[in-house]
């Protein structure tokens, strides 16, 4: 038996009717808060390069895989295997110049590119979209959800003149280095407490307002 099935044994045996009760109690919704835990910490593991710790980490974030795994197959919605199937498949797939008859690419860029055109062509699993900006989890932080909205407007081309003050930003990208980068959000971030303002609330609500003139200003030249 491979370590992974010996895992898959064991989470099944927590999930029975005289296994672990605490285990038995979980849904989706419940583990959701550790799911976010566990990647968190091993986050910290990585931003500190600690490997030893970003083993047992990783197993960590393994487990809520398995244990969401295990939920769904007892409803008989899908199983462990179903999961990473479905991944294994996405990944030949949209690696045809590895996998496939496709030419060879060269760079990092040129995969990125390829990996876009083929994604666009698949079924969407989900909620439809709706508006010219790709749906983002709702629980990604503020920041990321910024750089997510920027690179929307920059990969579509969307008319964000005016609503986006780029002379401005290219201003600040000239010359900005990581750790000047790092400074000032610290900075930022602290002169938004002393403000008594919620910075992680604030930059959401600015990325609201972004979307939501330039979703208005697409309509209007439709």
């Amino acid at each position: 038996m491979t370590p992974i099935d010996e895992l898959r044994q064991t989470m099944a045996r927590l999930r029975a009717p005289d296994g672990c009760p605490w285990d038995r109690e979980q849904t989706h919704q419940t583990l959701a808060r550790c799911l976010i835990d566990e990647c968190s910490e091993l986050l910290d593991t990585i931003d500190r390069n600690d490997i030893p710790h970003m083993r047992e980490e990783l197993g960590d974030v393994l487990i809520q895989v398995v244990f969401h795994a295990q939920l769904a197959a007892e409803r008989g919605d899908f199983n462990f295997d179903d999961v990473a199937r479905e991944i294994n498949d996405k990944l030949v797939r949209r690696h045809p110049h590895v996998f496939g008859d496709h030419g060879k690419l060269g760079t990092a860029g040129e995969v990125i590119t390829k990996w876009e055109q083929i994604k666009a062509t698949e079924k969407k699993n989900g909620p439809a979209q709706i508006g010219v900006f790709k749906d983002q989890p709702p629980r990604l932080p503020a920041l990321m959800f910024a750089e997510a909205v920027v690179k929307q407007i920059e990969k579509k081309s969307l008319p964000a003149d005016g609503i986006v003050d780029q002379a401005a930003i290219a201003r600040t990208a000239n010359g900005l280095t990581e750790s000047e980068a790092g400074r000032r959000l610290f900075e930022l971030a602290a002169a938004c407490r002393q403000a008594g303002i919620d910075p992680e609330m604030a930059l959401r609500k600015e990325c609201d307002r972004v979307m939501r003139d330039v979703e208005s200003r697409v309509q209007s030249r439709a």
